[in-house]
């Protein structure tokens, strides 16, 4: 019982480390990837962008350990969907973020250029600038719709499993299709990765992951669901050996 205690103030407190630091590299890089004069506005933001990426490393590396430290719980409930967590929210995100790292340092180092540069010779630095920005936006898309598929993957079992209130495991469910929702909104154009209608609908799932960590941090797993599934591996247990 003692082991379940710890996970769930670990991963409380994951959680409330890769939101933070994610919110915070929205503050810090949302006025510069949303202006209209980017590379301007790169040259002349110093080292925002280059703050930033270190804060989706911040992000990125605790919500990746979260998984696996559910895993051991997760795979006596839904060892399938357990499994696909790992994948989706531990894998393939940390993939999409590091990409996402990548396309701010190069627009970085392209916005020094531009800076450099004499209005003749800054054309093609423009366009660059332009595609550097464009595959951002199709990372934030891909990165919307991984985070989301491995999140209701969470959600689904947190809510057939009770470990926490299902308030809050519906919660993360309403809140999360509201986040993949600003994956289409970018796919069709017809919202930036910073509007405010973008940034309005992925709140709620911000204040979601906040309360589900301070619950964990507080009151832990579900006493009762945690007992069963000790008593259901101590059950298993002889059947393996």
């Amino acid at each position: 019982m003692k082991t379940y205690r710890k996970t769930a103030i670990v991963v409380g407190v994951l959680y409330i480390i890769g939101t933070v630091s994610g919110v915070l590299s929205v503050i810090v890089t949302g006025p510069v990837l949303g202006a209209s004069d980017l590379l301007a506005r790169v040259a002349a933001s110093g080292n925002q962008l280059t703050t930033g990426a270190l804060l989706v490393l911040l992000m990125g590396l605790p919500l990746a350990m979260v998984p696996v430290m559910l895993f051991p719980i997760f795979k006596k409930i839904n060892e399938v969907l357990a499994l696909g967590y790992v994948v989706f929210r531990g894998a393939l995100e940390t993939v999409t973020y590091i990409a996402m790292v990548i396309t701010w340092l190069f627009l970085s180092i392209v916005g020094r250029e531009y800076a450099a540069a004499g209005a003749p010779d800054a054309s093609y630095l423009q366009v660059l600038g332009s595609v550097l920005k464009e595959g951002h936006d199709s990372i934030t898309t891909i990165l919307a719709i991984v985070f989301s598929l491995g999140a209701l993957m969470l959600y689904y079992v947190l809510w057939q499993s009770k470990l926490i209130p299902r308030w809050i495991s519906g919660w993360g469910v309403v809140a999360i299709l509201l986040h993949l929702a600003t994956g289409f909104l970018i796919i069709f154009q017809l919202q930036t990765a910073f509007s405010p209608v973008n940034m309005a609908m992925n709140l709620p799932i911000g204040l979601q992951e906040m309360v589900m960590a301070v619950w964990l941090i507080a009151k832990g797993f579900n006493p009762s669901v945690i007992a069963s599934l000790s008593a259901k591996t101590a059950t298993n247990a002889p059947l393996r050996a």
